[in-house]
């Protein structure tokens, strides 16, 4: 697969991967065909593991390497590394303020960024899809950093970040789509708006690709930018969510370090 991968243009990448992650989505979302619930206690371990994933993803696959990135092109790495982190989270910090959505374990009443009446559903939906920004955002810069020629930058790193991506995409899409069924949606509508939230990664995937590849200057700083913006989604809806039901804890503790661990191999072994 790398061979083949080596053969088309960072962007080509970027677009074929988030293309995976989102069929991961849509496998998760897929879930609600099987019945109407999935035990609560293993969707929180599943989001557990997700937030795992998405913490070591964040440092191996990101903020190490533009931390590298940097030294070799003569920034300063730690001023680097902290503006890029900061301003990830700001920018998910000022999106999560904006666009309307709502948890899936929120009331309606509960629903945060600008007041609107669109339906529960389509904020359920929304919630999913303003925390995938980041995720295909973090792929398309993995790729397209990789243009850049620089050692830091491995095409098995951004393989292994595409598929810890994806494999914590699983129960995102299962957090939306059981939601929706449960609140009466058919099995086939379920699915559809489960996996619509995926959507965003191939546009946002293409989209990073492209703008580091205009710029590869800011590179450091955009591979720092993502980190920060996954890890705004782990600490402000992954781990919260995951932790609702406090006689789950330490299960969900256990899969986030087993979430963990299967990124750091996946980034180690082929990066």
């Amino acid at each position: 697969m790398i061979d083949y991968l080596q053969n088309l243009s960072p962007v080509t990448q970027a677009f074929f991967a988030t293309l995976f992650t989102w069929a991961l989505t849509a496998a998760g979302a897929a879930l609600v065909f099987l019945g109407r619930e999935i035990k609560p206690k293993i969707l929180d371990g599943m989001l557990g593991f997700a937030a795992g994933v998405m913490i070591a993803a964040s440092f191996w696959s990101l903020l190490a390497p533009g931390i590298a990135m940097a030294e070799q092109l003569d920034l300063i790495p730690w001023l680097t590394a902290a503006i890029g982190f900061m301003a990830g989270g700001i920018f998910m910090r000022l999106t999560d303020k904006i666009l309307p959505h709502l948890h899936p374990s929120m009331a309606r009443s509960e629903q945060e960024g600008i007041k609107t009446s669109w339906q529960r559903s389509t904020l359920l939906v929304l919630a999913i899809t303003l925390h995938n920004i980041p995720e295909g955002l973090a792929v398309g810069v993995a790729f397209g950093a990789v243009s850049a020629g620089l050692p830091t930058a491995t095409l098995g790193g951004a393989i292994a970040l595409t598929i810890g991506i994806g494999l914590q995409n699983l129960p995102e899409g299962t957090a939306v789509s059981m939601p929706l069924r449960r609140e009466g949606l058919s099995r086939g509508k379920s699915f559809f708006l489960g996996q619509a939230s995926g959507i965003v990664e191939p546009i946002a995937g293409v989209l990073g690709a492209l703008f580091v590849i205009k710029m590869q200057f800011i590179l450091p700083y955009a591979l720092c930018f993502a980190a920060g913006a996954m890890i705004f989604v782990v600490v402000e809806e992954l781990v919260p969510e995951s932790q609702r039901n406090h006689k789950n804890i330490d299960f969900v503790t256990i899969a986030t370090m087993i979430g963990f661990t299967t990124m750091m191999i996946l980034d180690v072994a082929l990066g």
